[in-house]
Order: structure tokens, then sequence, then C-alpha cells
């Protein structure tokens, strides 16, 4: 039962479709434990960080990141989600412990408690400007905002599905998802094919609680396409914080700031979003950082 996170990448028909899934209830668990989420939070943060990571693995660049952005109107407000090419993804929620209660289907209202409202998608390839796309919500439950936003901003038709199942003690049971795309030249037979596939699909978290793999969850989607997979990494939460990054943060607020902070005369501690490691600052620190800020 135990598997670890991975993320695999596989092509079907003669590579007019390409495909990725992954089983990411390590780190979905790993972010539910560090930010204290409540379940239908733990939820939506997974979602965001399942199909995150396996928007990070289509990234060519070694220094690529992405980072996905949702607002809205719910009680949550918003996530943020980064993921790079080598299946590293931190995320964080504004309101961790935003509640909401179950759906008319008795699930999780992760549409409830994301409410209306955009989601944006950062790319830095390293260029001078970062690509950014930002689309409507269409249901705030994560996988169809994502099957819009490529549609729409990448003109990649594609399907995405994304899961998380708590335990009843509101642990990570399960989590993963799958993208699969279509490629400009698709044949309508291929098409065809997949809808039927995709039809048959039941979910995410069904298929994963059946003990299946994301090999085997590709092979029930892309089943009698001629699958191939291309490769397997690992996915894992990972905040690349440190001290010094958030010393070099501190600096770029300005003198006046930080010379506020020193006339308080006691330490200062500064917490990382998207790990909660919190960093402590002495008065003399501070006033070293002083010297080095601009303006």
């Amino acid at each position: 039962m135990d598997m670890s996170d991975s993320i695999v990448r596989a092509t079907a028909a003669d590579a007019q479709i390409r495909a990725f899934a992954a089983t990411t209830r390590e780190l979905v668990e790993k972010a539910r434990q560090i930010h204290d989420t409540s379940p239908v939070v733990t939820a939506a943060l997974g979602r965001l960080m399942t199909g995150s990571v396996m928007m990070g693995a289509m990234l060519k660049g070694e220094r690529d990141l992405l980072t996905l952005t949702v607002s809205g109107d719910g009680p949550v407000k918003g996530m943020t989600v980064t993921a790079d090419g080598s299946g590293n993804v931190k995320g964080y929620a504004i309101y961790p412990q935003a509640m909401r209660p179950a759906n008319a289907k008795g699930k999780l209202d992760v549409g409830g408690v994301v409410g209306r409202g955009t989601l944006r998608v950062m790319k830095d390839m390293g260029l001078k400007e970062p690509y950014v796309g930002q689309t409507d919500l269409q249901t705030g439950e994560i996988a169809e905002d994502l099957t819009y936003y490529f549609a729409t901003s990448e003109q990649v038709p594609s399907s995405v599905g994304l899961g998380v199942l708590m335990e009843g003690n509101n642990t990570v049971r399960q989590a993963g998802g799958f993208i699969v795309q279509l490629m400009p030249f698709t044949e309508e037979g291929v098409i065809e094919r997949l809808e039927k596939n995709l039809a048959a699909f039941p979910s995410v978290t069904e298929v994963l609680d059946q003990g299946k793999s994301p090999r085997e969850m590709l092979a029930l989607l892309l089943d009698g396409m001629d699958m191939e997979i291309n490769d397997t990494m690992p996915a894992r939460f990972c905040c690349n914080c440190n001290k010094k990054r958030v010393e070099r943060a501190i600096i770029s607020i300005g003198k006046k700031e930080i010379g506020e902070m020193i006339s308080e005369g006691k330490d200062i501690e500064v917490n990382c979003h998207f790990c909660n490691t919190s960093y402590k600052f002495t008065v003399e620190e501070l006033e070293k950082m002083l010297e080095r800020s601009a303006g």
C-alpha cells in the first residue's frame, strides 16, 4: 500500500496523445500536517498541488518554475502552489482552516470552499518576462478549471482528473491525478476511443483505492491506444526556503521598515508561507541588514 509519490509520463496512438499520471498521497499529507488544513482545504490544496506537479513535469528547463494561484470568493480565499520540472512542489492556502458543509452528493465541497474567481498560471522559463495565463474558474473544483485553462490559454484540448480521499481521522488516504492531452494532429478515431475510455473511467481516488499505480491508471485511460511509458519520476513536497533568502526578502522591503523593526528592540520571527518554517532575526542581525538595504 505504501507507494511513494511519483509521476509517470506516457504517449499513445503514435504520439497523438501525451499523458501524465501521479500518486501524491505523501506530499498532500505532508502539506496537511504543515498547514493543519481542514479536510475540505486538504482536498482543494491537494488537488491543486497534484495538478501543478504534473504540469511541472511538462517544463523543459532545469530551472523552470510554475506557479498556480487560485483566487476565489469562497472561505479559503486563495491558494498558491509552485512546482518545478523535477517533481518538487510546495503550496499553501490563505485560510487553511476554512470549513464548508458537504455538497449535495455528501462529498467535500471544494468548489464551495474556493468559490468564484480566477486561476492564474505563471511559468518562469528564465526569459525576461514570465509567461502568464489567466482564466476564470469554471467550478472551483480544480480539475475542470485546469481543463478549461489548457483549452483556452494553451489551446491544448485536455482532460484532467484530480482526487483526494480522506480517512475517517482526516489524514490523507489517497491522492493523485491524470492529465491527458491531444496533439494538434489527433485523428477522429483516436479522440472517440479516448472519450469512451474517459467515460468508463471510475474516479482517480477509486482507482488508487483499488491499489492501482499511476501506470495502471494510464493503462485504463489509454486502453487500446498502444501506450508507451516514457519515464517515471518521484514527486515530493519540498520547500527551498532558507535563512539567506528570508534575509534578502527583508532587506528588499527597505530601510524605513527595517528601522521600525529595530526600534521595537526585540527579535523578530519570519514565517515561510509555504512550509511554516520560522526564522529568527536578532536586533543585531537587523542592524547589519539595515546597512545593506536600499532606500
